[in-house]
């Protein structure tokens, strides 16, 4: 009888020699007539394993080449109650989803996984303030062991931080080289190309973090095959007033002039007027697809798109809503403020009323955590953003959070609201400025609603 071997090849796990038939049976394994030998996917490498040991199967493992022998931690964090069930429900198979409020420290959790399974790890980040911030935090736990990998800087040591979009061009490199995976706001690794970086890596161990891992295109639905099920939730009602700040929500309605009012009235007209004649009804993002879509061939759908966009513009860039910040800034004059807006646009005319600082995608990284600086020691008391937030980075004790404008996301309210729960001795205040006798009342409620 043949040795079976298992190899890696470029995001696959190659079987060579004497394949059982019930691994040739499983619908993930392919033969390769190029080679003339059995492939699958490397995420199945752990199923392919599982299934050889079941069956008492010799055979010889030359997937996976660790970047290191081991890893052990400097300093453990201290976790809370919560925070150890979690990690014990994650150890039960060491795969899985991980679902906590923004604020409830899902990071701790993370290196303490990491420290208990002790082999290297790679964390996969979706921006550079958030690379930059695990680093700071992994360092403090495993001194000279962290290093990064995106843009020109490749330090590849036992436990790498990389982003997405840097893990999907390099995971035929990075892939077998870490035994766990661990995605931060794991709700990205379903799109597209995203899910190629668990779909190639053989890692066994993978542990995904998030607020809120449902997404509207459904798309969520494969994060039990790419990463694990969900294995622990707490909602934000349950962590407010223990683990996080309780909060007071407040919704502040501004209006339309009459002649905005009538022209937001004419838009609604034409919009909704293609909508119901076609037939057509949005509950997701490929639905509103269709609608794109039939805007390239047909005029009267692209009025309809147009008259869909100068909408949210009218929501999103109303004048009265600058005008509602006032307010709000005489009421906290000695709060710390975050205000969120939906376009730039917006946030740009915030920071020129109010002399209130802008953090903006486009900024220098230095500049952006010069300002982030500035305001963690409170040399700045407000901050106005538009999406630049919204995910993971940390600006701790903030007060008040003022929303201008957001989709219907429960993901984002979550995120946004998060910034001002961390624990703290008083209420946190969230504002939510809306344009009254408009769909975007509607909006508001509903991503209000997602928030148990």
């Amino acid at each position: 009888m043949d040795v079976l071997y298992l190899m890696w090849d470029r995001g696959t796990v190659v079987l060579s020699g004497d394949v059982p038939a019930q691994i040739r049976a499983l619908s993930f394994v392919r033969f390769d007539a190029r080679v003339g030998k059995y492939r699958a996917l490397g995420m199945y490498y752990y199923r392919i394993k599982a299934v050889l040991d079941s069956l008492g199967v010799k055979y010889e493992d030359g997937v996976l080449s660790p970047v290191c022998r081991s890893v052990e931690a400097a300093r453990r964090p201290s976790l809370r109650q919560y925070q150890e069930e979690a990690l014990r429900s994650w150890l039960r198979g060491r795969r899985g989803v991980v679902v906590m409020p923004t604020g409830a420290g899902k990071t701790y959790v993370a290196i303490e996984a990491i420290a208990r399974v002790g082999q290297p790890a790679l964390v996969v980040v979706p921006t550079i303030e958030l690379l930059r911030q695990w680093e700071r935090r992994l360092s403090e736990h495993f001194p000279g062991r962290v290093g990064v990998w995106y843009g020109e800087e490749k330090r590849e040591l036992c436990i790498t931080v990389t982003t997405y979009d840097s893990a999907y061009v390099a995971v035929e490199h990075l892939g077998n080289r870490y035994p766990l995976l661990v995605f931060d706001e794991v709700h990205h690794l379903p799109s597209e190309s995203y899910r190629q970086i668990a779909e190639l890596s053989p890692a066994p161990y993978r542990l995904g973090l998030t607020a809120t891992p449902e997404r509207a295109d459904d798309l969520h639905m494969l994060l039990p095959e790419l990463v694990g099920p969900v294995v622990y939730r707490m909602a934000v009602s349950e962590a407010a007033g223990r683990y996080l700040a309780e909060f007071d929500v407040e919704v502040v309605k501004v209006g339309l002039s009459e002649e905005e009012m009538a022209r937001y009235k004419e838009l609604e007209r034409v919009y909704r007027g293609y909508i119901r004649a076609r037939g057509l009804r949005f509950r997701s993002p490929s639905d509103f697809g269709r609608l794109v879509m039939l805007a390239g061939r047909s005029a009267e759908a692209r009025r309809a798109l147009e008259a869909w966009h100068e909408m949210r513009r009218m929501l999103f860039e109303s004048r009265s809503k600058v005008d509602a910040v006032a307010d709000i800034l005489r009421r906290h004059p000695d709060g710390k403020i975050l205000i969120f807006t939906e376009y730039t646009a917006l946030a740009r005319e915030v920071s020129r009323r109010y002399l209130i600082p802008e953090v903006t995608y486009d900024m220098p990284d230095q500049e952006r955590e010069l300002v982030m600086e500035m305001f963690r020691r409170g040399e700045v008391k407000a901050l106005v953003t538009g999406k630049v937030l919204d995910e993971g980075i940390d600006v701790p004790d903030v007060d008040v959070v003022v929303i201008l404008g957001g989709t219907s996301s429960s993901r984002q309210y979550v995120q946004r609201i998060g910034r001002a729960l961390r624990l703290k001795p008083h209420r946190a205040k969230i504002y939510e400025v809306v344009t009254a006798k408009t769909r975007e009342v509607d909006i508001s409620r509903r991503r209000r609603r997602g928030v148990g």
